[in-house]
């Protein structure tokens, strides 16, 4: 078989695309490196979202929730609930490894198998791949790019790096259920844009002493009891049972180069498509939802991005 568009991804915006696919009579598949939605479900376990469920909701189905803010177990069941009214085609747990071309198709090959497909859309976001710190003993087991709850870290002691919600949110957290909470922030502040209602909860913190925050500091090294700090004075160590490095995501670069789809050379490191279709300058090939804003991770979400699907699958269906 040759599918019409295989969609790398099965999280928000690869499951929109694809009711777009079937609705448009097209031949599509889902490919998804681990379960459905996999992103969110690796989300903190009592997350709640900033936006409302009105603005997380995609194709027909409305998302009901107890609230305006609607939580992560919810949008669980939301989006579980379209790929069960839809009867979505996905193979789950499927990575794409690489992409070769044939008789003018391109072949995904995965661990398990290949397909060939006229056109194929990226739409895997960002939250899978962390900014790595790239420094010795981030491979330790006690070093954690993702946040699940404050239970485990109960009597330890625990160092956050990064400044923005998400290392201000853990931070919080992991103190008030009785961890020993040190920070090393790159910059000189918190960060700016960290919402209203935490900002001066973790200034406090921090002001009263709760909370240990070194600022203009960067980890050099990691061991098992203790970890390397660094800033313009010097080196010096804390000791250390765990190390949360909410440093922040980016998009799967390797992926893209994979599929050879042009990167800008600057800082943002932005996917090169058309502003109308999405498709990439290879041809055949799109980008969809926050993979598109490249490093800029806090300038497009599933609110702003619910339009892309339907442009894609238009194009896709005109050729």
């Amino acid at each position: 078989m040759v599918y019409d568009v295989i969609i790398i991804g099965g999280g928000p915006t690869g499951i929109n695309v694809a009711v777009e696919a079937k609705k448009a009579g097209l031949k599509y598949l889902v490919i998804e490196k681990g379960m459905l939605v996999n992103s969110i479900f690796n989300f903190p376990a009592n997350m709640t979202f900033f936006s409302t469920s009105k603005n997380l909701e995609i194709v027909d189905i409305p998302f009901i929730s107890h609230t305006d803010k609607p939580t992560r177990k919810e949008a669980l069941e939301y989006y579980r609930r379209i790929v069960e009214s839809y009867d979505l085609n996905i193979q789950y747990y499927e990575p794409a490894e690489r992409v070769t071309t044939d008789d003018n198709t391109y072949v995904v090959h995965t661990a398990k198998d290949s397909y060939s497909t006229r056109h194929i859309v990226v739409a895997t976001g960002f939250y899978d791949t962390p900014r790595m710190l790239g420094v010795p003993g981030e491979d330790l087991p006690k070093v954690k790019h993702y946040y699940d709850e404050a239970h485990p870290y109960v009597g330890q002691k625990v160092l956050v790096i990064g400044a923005a919600n998400s290392a201000c949110d853990v931070a919080l957290e992991t103190w008030q259920k009785g961890a020993d909470v040190t920070m090393a922030i790159r910059e000189d502040s918190i960060y700016e844009k960290v919402k209203y209602w935490i900002r001066p909860n973790i200034e406090n913190r921090i002001k009263e002493g709760s909370i240990k925050a070194h600022f203009n500091t960067t980890v050099s090294a990691i061991y098992p009891q203790n970890v390397v700090l660094k800033n313009t004075e010097g080196e010096w160590n804390i000791d250390n049972d765990y190390v949360l490095a909410m440093t922040g995501y980016m998009p799967d670069y390797d992926l893209l180069a994979r599929l050879m789809v042009p990167i800008s050379d600057d800082e943002l490191r932005l996917p090169e498509y058309d502003a109308e279709t999405l498709e990439t300058s290879q041809p055949g090939i799109y980008v969809a939802g926050v993979v598109n804003a490249g490093m800029q991770t806090s300038k497009l979400f599933i609110e702003n991005t619910r339009d892309h699907a339907e442009r894609i699958v238009r194009a896709i269906a005109g050729k």
